[in-house]
């Protein structure tokens, strides 16, 4: 890519020889005939990473990919700092590596969202009752009747802060929550999707401080993040480990209207305010459910197998199969978002994959997962019994990199036989079974 080029695209340099800038765990992947996969399918997939990193709009690339429960792909390509648009092409530059912390940002929501389900499983909240049980004073304002399950789902009727709110408030837990106390709904009865880009895990949060008398983030580490050996997995990161985190980049052409104008509806700043904030240390420390969660695309895809293997892992049960087929089971048929302005499909906490084709590839009916600020790609699909995490640090809104994400959601699907129903390792979402 020429020099004028790359500006006008603002994109990042790319390495003539990619092997130089990729990383391969070759001591935990396993080979794929293992799981009667041809090698060949390991590369096709690995290849349409690479096209991907090809346009310059990801300076650093993650990939975890699991099939059978065994890990075929842990790899990343690229830099996890010092090779974004505007940085010198002479300055310092640290790799990518398949053990750095990405921020997950929406992705985080899908683990959020598990544990209220959890607590559900508990007995301490049900999912249909108001939020205002268990926080009176949410009820101001006519929102007395939002009742959580409306929250995961995106329907609780408060997407997005006070427009005038400033961005330093995202780090501020009780003013955040006063604002969400404050707000005007745009509707109360769950009847239209509108996607909670930010202010739903504040609520979610605030719910489990109430029930359970501790924080959100002391219930992820002693629900998911220690049980399963996670080294990260948490909201935020310590600020010991800051230096090792990945920066994230404002990539691609700038949004002009309507796009800048969803964007900054959605994230209450334009995508350049957006990577700044995201790069801010006090962002990056904070406790943000829905949107701040740091780890890897192993970890995240760790938390998927999880999923798919029903509750259980590494032999421990973490949580009633019952309760993961409830969190993906689909609410309401899909239909426009009013806030992104696409349609969706949701469960409880879940972006949900359809028949013929969905966002999580073709004949993806019964997958679930949840998308990063569009370039984060994470799910697990129970009918090929494959979970997918796909990190990265770039953040291009619009641009010419959409063509090889597509192909590599194709690629990482159609790359997996269905399966027959009694060979797949989750009961069907859809009817509600449990599988025996």
């Amino acid at each position: 890519m020429n020099q004028w080029l790359r500006t006008a695209l603002q994109s990042s340099r790319i390495p003539r020889d990619l092997d130089r800038v990729t990383d391969v765990d070759r001591a935990n992947e396993v080979p794929a005939e293992e799981v009667g996969v041809d090698p060949k399918v390991v590369d096709r997939i690995w290849d349409s990473v690479r096209d991907l990193y090809r346009t310059g709009t990801h300076p650093g690339i993650q990939l975890a990919l699991r099939h059978r429960g065994k890990l075929l792909i842990n790899r990343s390509i690229g830099h996890s700092q010092g090779n974004g648009p505007f940085d010198r092409p002479d300055g310092p530059k640290v790799p990518m590596t398949p053990q750095t912390p990405i921020c997950y940002f929406s992705a985080s929501k899908a683990v959020t969202a598990l544990l209220i389900h959890m607590l559900a499983e508990d007995g301490l909240i049900h999912l249909l009752d108001p939020v205002s049980f268990y926080c009176p004073e949410f009820a101001d304002k006519g929102k007395k009747n939002i009742t959580i399950h409306q929250i995961l789902s995106h329907r609780g009727g408060i997407p997005g802060l006070p427009s005038d709110a400033p961005l330093d408030t995202l780090w501020d837990e009780r003013e955040i929550w006063r604002l969400l106390c404050r707000a005007q709904p745009i509707e109360v009865d769950g009847a239209k999707v509108a996607y909670h880009a930010i202010t739903g895990g504040y609520v979610l949060g605030e719910v489990v401080r109430r029930v359970t008398g501790e924080s959100i983030e002391t219930l992820l580490d002693k629900r998911i993040r220690q049980p399963m050996g996670m080294r990260y997995f948490t909201y935020g990161i310590d600020h010991e480990q800051l230096l090792d985190l990945a920066w994230n980049y404002a990539t691609g052409p700038r949004p002009v209207f309507p796009v800048s104008w969803i964007v900054r509806r959605a994230l209450g700043g334009d995508i350049d305010t957006v990577a700044e904030v995201s790069n801010d240390p006090r962002f990056q420390e904070a406790v943000i459910p829905a949107g701040n969660l740091v780890g890897t695309a192993e970890e995240m895809g760790r938390f998927f197998q999880m999923m798919l293997n029903g509750g259980v892992w590494e032999g421990r049960r973490l949580v009633d199969e019952k309760t993961i087929v409830r969190a993906v089971q689909g609410y309401g048929s899909m239909q426009m978002d009013r806030t992104m302005l696409v349609p969706m499909r949701f469960s409880a906490g879940f972006m949900l994959g359809a028949d013929p084709v969905g966002i999580w590839g073709p004949c993806s009916g019964e997958a679930f997962g949840h998308v990063g600020l569009i370039n984060k790609w994470c799910w697990a699909d129970p009918s090929r019994d494959i979970s997918v995490s796909l990190v990265n640090t770039g953040i291009p809104i619009v641009g010419h990199h959409f063509p090889a994400l597509a192909r590599f959601v194709y690629r990482a699907a159609s790359s997996f036989p269905v399966l027959p129903e009694g060979e797949r390792p989750l009961a069907d979402p859809v009817s509600g079974g449990v599988a025996a």
